[in-house]
C-alpha cells in the first residue's frame, strides 16, 4: 500500500463524500484544512496528498469534523471498514450516516 493518497480519494474511501467528484469539489471550495508535520494548510487542489498521521478539519452537514488519518485504505468499502481509516479528535461529533 502506498504511503500517501490523493485527498479526494481518501475522503471518498472514508465515506465523507458519496463520489470522488463531490470530494474534489469539497477540496476545491477550500473547506478542507490539512495538518502535516505540525503545519496547517488550506487545501485547494484535489490532487494534494494525505498521509497517515495527518490531521484534517472540515465542515460536513453543519458539523465541524476534526480527525486524524489512521490509514489510507485500498478501496471504498463498507462503513465499518471506512471508519478504521480515521480517528475523531476529542469533542468532534460522529459523521452523519450515509
Amino acid at each position: 500500500m502506498a504511503e500517501s493518497c490523493r485527498i479526494d480519494v481518501w475522503l471518498w474511501r472514508a465515506r465523507f463524500a458519496k463520489s470522488r467528484s463531490l470530494a474534489a469539489a469539497m477540496v476545491e471550495r477550500g473547506v478542507v484544512r490539512l495538518t502535516h508535520n505540525g503545519v496547517q494548510t488550506r487545501l485547494d487542489k484535489a490532487s494534494r496528498s494525505v498521509h497517515p498521521g495527518d490531521g484534517l478539519v472540515f465542515a460536513l452537514g453543519g458539523r465541524l469534523m476534526d480527525l486524524k488519518v489512521e490509514a489510507l485504505g485500498e478501496r471504498r468499502g463498507p462503513a465499518i471498514e471506512a471508519r478504521t481509516l480515521y480517528s475523531l479528535a476529542a469533542g468532534s461529533p460522529e459523521p452523519p450516516a450515509g
